[in-house]
């Protein structure tokens, strides 16, 4: 019985499995103003490596350097969902107000789950902004001595900060700061009416998070465990080994890291850990002392109580939603997840999914949870989500055909049949178009729940984000990097069609198909240990999973973008298949150049991917990413001229790159190259053969500066001329009377100030007392 604040104070403590589609990136001509500004983060003490690190400034720190600012013209488009939301009934237009309400309120938890200072940050702006509209501001700016430019750059950064909920990028886990000096932004802040009213209060929230908000220490730079990034699903002086004890101790208590966060203190000398569950109730602590790798200690389970009662609106998730719940299975859904909540219950979270995947073809989707582990360094721990959309029936036809002929393609697939799961539960697979999505992005398609026991044998389902789609590929061509001119209009105009082929296949046969082989713990096996045979060995079988082992837990930090190749490998396998195409509404020549625009897509953004590896730390940033680059390097090693990559000049005179495919040799060449590495990949993945799978994906995940190709030099260039991901506005819903409208904002960084703003009016000193006594009380872990 919880209002959607409920569902923040229940993430107090705080994906699996990769279930999503991520957008490439593009190139962008940046305003400049990153370049010239370098030093400004050196103003404070807590950037001192940094000022050193500039005394000697090359042109190649530039441009790596620009990567962690958002330009002045980045991308902002607003998400239109008016006609699907028009179309609603009053009932339905109820259901999706108030599941909205909660996913957002929900979603600040994301804020928590971000970084140290990502709550502090989020606090200011909306105090300033509750205050003052943007364009209200900007005659504060500019009395203040900010350049339109640089007030600019301050409505880009709130709009960043809000759209990743943080000061990370939610694609890529990379900081970015303000592209203003600090001084001017600080001036900002004192002449706002905001500062004005509340000078004392202003001026400490201001100390709280300012010197890192600016901050580019080597650590501070990206997310990370230990001494490789930033991360608050971990105490400050956890490392990779805390992680791997906490895995083994959280496996042999058969409990889930999805909706937890480790704390590691020294009690007596000993290392002590407390594992902090999501929950709305204080448990009793639960000790356990064992002893694993020759070291003893005590993990504790914990729950702690969020204290922020003002955050509380008792009866919202329960009473109200049930009142508009169109169906037994959403009222049962509803009740689970608010077990799991109350009690940090992820087999309560489980029980929902279950009722969630019952809820065939429903008018208003939604999903809810700790739902995606892409930004755990570990890969266990879920960040929270929350969506809600309305069904587009037009597209979903064509989903739904899709859906239908999965039996009949899931045997084409390279691996043998005893790889394959016993039987194919025909999922819903729909069309969205997206009224609200919290969390740190949007993606374009989603594959869930993530539950492996679920997904194996009771199914699961797959959505495509539609007016996602719309607005995330709409390409210019003059910004189109590293392709042939002969190719550029046929890219635009092929490139949203095929991308929707591949959603289709990457989520509902690439994350939808493969059998894990599995020992319960009654000692049961899921497959015939005498007859099924390693295809890649010639042998049989001889690992599998054990017990509450998941494909999450077993291979960790490499799951994510594992899973994210193998599927990318069935959408680019499967899109030859004439029927595929046909489905989609393409036949002949267009059906031909969809298949040719998809498989340059894919190779593309193999090239754009390098802008999410840091060779400092060899470590890849970004799932989709790292498996598209993999890809890049398959088709590369298959030869015969099917790949070509040259590191060209541009017009410009800078350094510029260019890709070639035979689109001749793609049935052939490139075919066979995907179905020999796609079998390894789910070979690896079936027999739970973590050292090996882990080799080989290395393998081609390596970026170096020798071979054929030097990859780090490419990185370079294509650090030069990459563009900002593109932001998204999203509408609010209010209720008038007994109506509920839809309110609209325009596609700017202005817009998506007012919406976030005008999402929390309602109570926002309460809320954000609450998120400030929340950050602090974690503040000592950090260091």
């Amino acid at each position: 019985m919880y209002q959607g604040r409920t569902m923040f104070k229940i993430f107090r403590a705080c994906k699996m499995r990769p279930t999503r589609m991520g957008f490439e990136p593009t190139r962008a001509e940046h305003n400049g103003l990153a370049v010239h500004r370098l030093n400004h983060s050196a103003t404070s003490s807590c950037a001192l490596p940094f000022r050193r690190l500039c005394t000697s400034v090359t042109f190649r720190l530039k441009m790596v350097d620009s990567q962690y600012y958002l330009p002045n013209d980045i991308g902002i488009s607003a998400l239109d969902c008016s006609e699907a939301f028009r179309l609603l009934s009053p009932q339905e237009k109820m259901y999706a107000h108030y599941l909205s309400r909660a996913s957002w309120y929900g979603g600040l938890v994301v804020l928590l789950q971000t970084s140290p200072e990502s709550a502090n940050i989020f606090v200011l702006l909306q105090r300033i902004f509750r205050k003052q509209t943007p364009a209200q501001l900007e005659q504060v700016a500019t009395a203040a001595g900010l350049s339109s430019e640089e007030y600019q750059a301050f409505l880009v950064y709130a709009a960043g900060l809000y759209a990743n909920m943080g000061n990370y990028k939610s694609f890529g886990d990379t900081k970015f700061i303000p592209n203003l000096p600090k001084d001017k932004l600080k001036a900002l802040v004192w002449a706002s009416q905001a500062f004005q009213e509340q000078p004392a209060e202003m001026e400490a929230l201001w100390d709280s998070c300012s010197c890192l908000l600016y901050s580019l220490e080597n650590r501070q730079k990206q997310l990370g465990l230990g001494d490789k990034g930033i991360t608050t699903y971990f105490s400050g002086n956890c490392c990779l080994e805390d992680a791997e004890l906490a895995q083994k101790f959280l496996d042999s208590k058969k409990l889930s890291a999805y909706n937890t966060r480790l704390f590691k203190k020294e009690d007596g000398g000993k290392a002590c850990y407390e594992v902090r569950l999501a929950s709305a109730v204080l448990h009793e602590y639960q000790f356990y002392h064992l002893n694993l790798k020759h070291k003893h200690f005590a993990l504790v389970a914990s729950v702690t109580k969020c204290p922020a009662q003002p955050l509380l609106k008792e009866n919202l998730f329960v009473n109200v939603l049930q009142a508009y719940a169109a169906n037994e299975n959403q009222r049962k859904m509803l009740e689970e997840y608010t077990r799991s909540f109350t009690l940090g219950s992820i087999d309560a979270h489980k029980e929902g999914s279950r009722y969630w995947i019952k809820d065939k073809g429903p008018i208003v989707e939604s999903y809810i949870g700790f739902i995606e582990s892409y930004r755990d360094p570990f890969g266990s721990r879920g960040e929270f989500e929350g969506f809600v959309a309305v069904v587009n029936k037009a597209m979903s036809e064509r989903f739904a055909k899709l859906v239908s002929s999965a039996e009949v393609l899931l045997p084409e697939l390279p691996w043998p049949q005893e790889f394959e799961k016993d039987a194919f539960l025909k999922p819903d697979f729909t069309s969205l178009d997206v009224l609200t999505f919290a969390g740190s992005g949007i993606p374009a398609g989603i594959n869930i729940p993530n539950y492996d026991d679920i997904r194996q044998t009771e199914g699961f389902k797959n959505v495509s984000l539609g007016n996602v789609l719309a607005v995330a590929y709409a390409t210019q061509k003059e910004k189109l990097t590293f392709l042939e001119e002969g190719d550029k209009d046929l890219f635009i105009k092929w490139k949203g069609p095929s991308f929707e082929v591949q959603v289709g296949l990457h989520e509902l046969l690439g994350h939808g198909s493969g059998k894990l082989f599995v020992q319960d713990d009654m000692g049961k096996f899921n497959f015939d240990q005498s007859k099924v045979i390693n295809p890649e060995t010639g042998e049989p079988v001889s690992s599998w999973y054990r017990g509450s082992e998941t494909w999450d837990s077993k291979f960790s930090t490499i799951a994510s973008s594992y899973e994210e190749c193998r599927a990318e490998c069935v959408g680019l396998y499967l899109c030859l298949n004439k029927q595929v195409l046909s489905i989609f509404g393409h036949e002949g020549q267009d059906a031909d150049d969809v298949v040719y625009i998809n498989w340059l897509s894919m190779v593309r953004a193999g090239l754009l991917g390098l802008e999410f590896y840091t060779p400092e730390s060899k470590r890849w940033r970004q799932a989709h990413m790292q498996a598209r680059f993999v890809i890049l390097r398959v088709l590369l090693e298959a030869g015969e001229g099917l790949v070509g990559l040259e590191e060209v000049t541009g017009e410009d005179g800078k350094p510029d790159a260019q890709i070639t495919l035979d689109r001749s040799k793609i049935p052939t060449v490139g075919k066979n190259a995907i179905h020999r590495f796609l079998c390894k990949l789910q070979v690896f993945k079936s027999t739970a053969d973590v050292e090996g799978g882990r080799a080989f994906y290395d393998k081609y995940s390596t970026v170096s500066d020798t071979g054929a190709h030097n990859f780090l030099r490419l990185r370079e260039t294509v650090l030069l001329r990459k563009e900002a991901r593109k932001m998204f506005v999203q509408a609010n819903t209010r209720i008038s009377g007994d109506s509920v409208e839809l309110v609209e904002y325009e596609g700017s960084a202005a817009g998506l100030i007012r919406s976030f703003t005008e999402r929390f009016q309602d109570d926002a000193e309460q809320l954000e007392s609450g998120l400030l006594e929340l950050s602090k009380q974690d503040a000592p872990c950090w260091c």
